[in-house]
């Protein structure tokens, strides 16, 4: 499994890396100058910056099918660097209602809705684009350069964009997205794509009954699924309710809850650049079950909090749920892309993006149980779904794999 280095990163693969990075980028610093925005220079309240975010999410849960038939027809590379430009198109939209003074609530949440039907595009065409540039044995470290720019775009976008918003103003934290947006087409642009067999066209239901019935009926990929729908879910339900718990529970300030999230982030960088070693080292399978008995541990990590109040603890749960659910990506998606045939993994890829959509579900049962019983009911609950989510994960027959599976073909 291992590889060396020209394998693993080919020049070809190298451009589609800096454009992701430079598209992840793009991403968090509108997505963090968004609501900044709203609040600072629109006066929104919570009713409003609540409606703005639902905005921001939705296209995961409409577009993500329909880009993965699209990821499956087209050419991925071409297709990636429209929904680039689109989001471009989009964030010069914002810097243009600022400059002229029509920026209002609807148009912001609009062109953000639009920015981000842009980055599920991008999301699902990438994993199924990288299979055709790399060899077989490199797609773990693929796959972990991948990951690594998103995680250092999820910790350092958010910054980035606050900065410019509360220093300069929000016209060049926009610009700036926009920029490396249009960069990240750029590099699509002079990227070499691999011919595709053409495929039969049929009804898009049939396309994607095929691509829900390929999932749902491997013995490696369905528990996949399940597991990350359950991990997503139990994760937010600790997301729901720790600001108010950590501020009340563990009396942090708003600089200390920002440095205890922020240990997150740095568990992800950790995480995707130990991910190749790692995976060297264990057995394939062993490194796929890694990820949730880590999430696990975390969660009870934060459910110890309840007993020990200190965010010593609090910090290095976050950095747990960063640090191993990034190996758990990164292998499962090594996973999907050695299994699943390639007229297919457009498809797949929209499928696994959809597990996202646990996210608002288990905000919304950690706002419940919190709101009903506390937050330590909720903390509880979401060590439950972890022990859960792990338990699937090690039933299966995945955790038995020695090594990465063959690549198969249409």
């Amino acid at each position: 499994m291992s590889s060396s280095p020209s394998e693993a990163l080919p020049p070809t693969f190298n451009r589609l890396a800096w454009s992701n990075l430079a598209a992840q980028s793009a991403e968090q610093v509108a997505l963090a100058a968004a609501p900044i925005v709203a609040v600072l220079l629109l006066g929104a309240g919570e009713a409003e910056t609540g409606a703005l975010q639902t905005a921001l999410t939705l296209p995961f849960v409409l577009f993500a099918i329909p880009a993965g038939l699209m990821a499956d027809r087209l050419s991925r590379r071409w297709l990636m660097a429209g929904a680039e430009a689109l989001r471009a198109a989009a964030l010069l939209g914002i810097l243009a209602a600022l400059w002229f003074g029509l920026l209002g609530m609807p148009l912001l949440a609009l062109l953000g809705f639009v920015a981000v039907c842009g980055t599920v595009v991008y999301s699902v065409a990438a994993p199924s684009l990288v299979p055709s540039l790399v060899q077989p044995s490199a797609l773990p470290a693929a796959n972990a350069r991948i990951e690594l720019a998103r995680t250092v775009a999820f910790a350092g976008g958010p910054a980035l964009g606050g900065l410019l918003v509360g220093w300069i103003g929000a016209a060049p934290a926009f610009g700036c997205a926009a920029a490396l947006s249009i960069i990240a087409v750029a590099l699509l642009a002079g990227l070499f794509e691999p011919a595709r067999a053409p495929i039969p066209r049929r009804h898009p239901l049939q396309e994607i009954k095929e691509g829900a019935a390929f999932v749902f009926g491997h013995d490696l990929l369905r528990p996949v699924f399940v597991t990350q729908f359950i991990f997503n879910t139990a994760s937010f339900v600790i997301l729901a309710v720790f600001v108010p718990y950590a501020v009340h529970r563990l009396g942090l300030t708003a600089f200390g809850v920002g440095i205890v999230l922020g240990m997150y982030g740095v568990g992800m960088v950790v995480g995707a650049l130990l991910a190749t070693r790692i995976m060297r080292r264990l057995a394939f399978g062993t490194v796929i079950g890694l990820g949730p008995v880590t999430g696990f541990v975390a969660s009870g990590v934060m459910a110890l909090t309840t007993v020990v109040p200190t965010p010593l603890l609090a910090g290095l749960s976050f950095f747990l749920l960063g640090a191993g659910p990034i190996i758990w990506v990164i292998s499962t998606t090594t996973l999907r892309q050695s299994v699943t045939p390639p007229r297919l993994l457009g498809r797949v890829s929209a499928i696994n993006i959809m597990a996202y959509g646990a996210r608002p579900l288990g905000a919304a049962l950690g706002a419940t149980v919190g709101g009903a019983f506390g937050a330590e009911a909720c903390l509880y609950l979401a060590m439950a779904g972890f022990a859960a989510q792990a338990l699937v994960i090690l039933m299966s027959q995945a955790v038995a794999l020695l090594r990465q599976p063959e690549m198969v073909s249409d």
